[in-house]
């Protein structure tokens, strides 16, 4: 029978069947200690001399790393085992020999490991990095989902920018240019004005020239839009499913947490409240702190570390300058220099985890924001038409995928939150 090592606690001195490949090695005399993993898990299968054939147990010594065996053998408890278990091997098979293995257990660079991310996604580092962004995902979708929400689909071509035509990949559409989505967000407008809350979850891309720590040019967003909402609702909801969804992954993937020597306790903090600033709040906390940034600036990744340095959980700076936002968002009707928009930035130096604001629901002042910043009046007569037919307040936000992943394993750099990532000088594989 076969059987999921990660399912093998459920077969306790049954004998077995597992296929999987060798992910590690190691002899000790009459005994070879083969480390297999099937994609669930990994379990160390003892290969006794006495219980195989002779060639069998000569075989074993010579197998090669990521070789595909098929294992048979008795589970046995072992509580030295990561596992808590182990399988006492009768008789293995093998069903590929693999070549030299490029990825040893030797110290790799960065270049090296991402040349062969198709291989190094086999790690258990990358596993346990992509068991958590699995179950961010998860967790993301059903908030959403109990919560009433319909999922709709953005499209990945796009006539026109969203957040800024500086930053966009033009692609040729049939004779026409196009470009790929930087967000979901205009289009969940729209579906708001349809069904009242909705979300997306799905790729976008920016063609920022950016080499730092947190920017991908391809990366996942999920983006909630409701109708009837303002700025304290949107911050609400932001709030909210932080909260949920960091707690689900610590509930769910503790081991693997762990694994990547996370500090659990930092994520067990983020509770509600979350402590909430004005733009202005931030700014002196910004001068105190000798890194003074001018009125009308946005925040870098400097500048989004240092405020973060100062909670111990994600802080939501609300009413940034209008000037430094897109054209969709709503001014503060108390201030007309500010935007009614709000960043979550979480704590230890991650920075912008999640941006969103009320949307401008007015259709002359949308009109005039269109001109103002340069963009083809053309491309957005669709929806300029969601302000002339039934146009409410409404607002929402995006959040990246890779940005929380990266935060949530405590990782340097966003490159490991994706099986395979896009940078500036970096397509294949």
């Amino acid at each position: 029978m076969r059987v999921y090592v990660d399912e093998v606690h459920r077969h306790v001195g049954e004998e077995i069947t597992l296929k999987g490949w060798l992910y590690n090695r190691r002899s000790s005399g009459k005994l070879h200690f083969l480390l297999v993993r099937d994609g669930t898990a990994t379990i160390q299968c003892v290969v006794f001399v006495k219980d195989v054939p002779p060639e069998l147990f000569e075989r074993a010594g010579h197998l090669t790393q990521e070789s595909a065996l098929e294992v048979v053998g008795t589970v046995r408890e072992d509580a030295r085992s990561s596992l808590g278990f182990e399988l006492g091997v009768r008789e293995f098979r093998v069903l590929h020999d693999a070549a030299e293995y490029p990825i040893t257990p030797k110290e790799h660079g960065p270049a090296f490991l991402l040349d062969h991310r198709h291989l190094w996604l086999r790690s258990s580092r990358q596993h346990a990095i992509m068991r958590v962004r699995s179950t961010v995902v998860a967790a993301c979708r059903n908030y959403f989902d109990r919560r009433g929400f319909t999922l709709l689909d953005a499209p990945v071509f796009t006539p026109a920018a969203c957040e800024g035509t500086t930053n966009l990949f033009e692609v040729d559409y049939f004779g026409t240019p196009a470009y790929l989505t930087q967000s979901g967000q205009l289009y969940m407008e729209a579906g708001a004005m349809a069904f009242g809350k909705v979300y997306s979850f799905g790729p976008t891309f920016r063609a920022e020239k950016s080499k730092t720590r947190r920017h991908l040019t391809e990366f996942w967003m999920i983006e909630p839009e409701v109708a009837f909402a303002d700025l304290d609702d949107d911050m609400d909801l932001a709030e909210d499913f932080l909260v949920e969804v960091v707690g689900r992954v610590v509930a769910e993937r503790r081991r693997e947490l762990a694994s990547l020597e996370r500090d659990i306790a930092a994520l067990e903090r983020v509770q509600k409240p979350l402590p909430r600033i004005r733009y202005e709040e931030a700014l002196a906390t910004l001068a105190e702190a000798g890194k003074p940034v001018a009125f009308g600036e946005d925040f870098g990744g400097d500048e989004e570390t240092v405020l973060s340095e100062r909670f111990d959980r994600p802080v939501l700076v609300h009413r940034y300058p209008a000037a430094c936002k897109a054209f969709y968002m709503k001014v503060d009707p108390e201030d007309a220099r500010l935007a009614l928009c709000v960043d979550v930035l979480a704590p230890e130096g991650y920075g912008e985890i999640i941006g969103g604001g009320q949307r401008e629901d007015d259709l002359d002042t949308l009109e005039k924001s269109i001109q103002a910043h340069g963009l083809p009046a053309e491309a957005f007569g669709w929806y300029l038409d969601l302000r002339r037919y039934g146009s409410v307040p409404h607002a929402g936000f995006g959040m990246g995928i890779e940005r929380m992943v990266a935060w949530l394993c405590g990782l340097h750099h966003v490159r490991e939150t994706i099986p395979f990532p896009r940078m500036l000088e970096r397509l294949t594989p």
